[in-house]
């Protein structure tokens, strides 16, 4: 923060800090304004690309190491899913669903 001295230079600076914070909050009021009539949503501004690469991103193409007969699939990491446990409990080997 800038180095005030005199208590007219911190005046001057506050006023001017408010008058930006004011138009700040006009300018977010006027795109939510402009937003909702015209259907926008978050979602749709970074979808296309609004935010930068930053804030969006791509999910890595993960590919599923274990398969059932149904087209349930999974990628191996976390927890098993519903399926595959059901199948464990079962009494299947998890190595029967693995993708070769």
């Amino acid at each position: 923060m800038a180095s005030f001295h005199n208590p007219a230079q911190l005046s001057i600076f506050h006023d001017s800090e408010a008058q930006t914070l004011r138009e700040r909050a006009a300018a977010i009021l006027w795109v939510k304004s402009q937003m909702a009539r015209h259907g926008v949503t978050a979602d749709d501004l970074v979808s296309a690309g609004c935010f930068g690469e930053q804030f969006v991103k791509p999910k890595a193409a993960v590919r599923a190491q274990y398969k059932d007969a149904v087209g349930h699939s999974w990628d191996g990491e976390g927890t098993l899913p519903e399926w595959l446990q059901r199948a464990v409990n079962a009494g299947q080997n998890i190595e029967h669903f693995r993708i070769t």
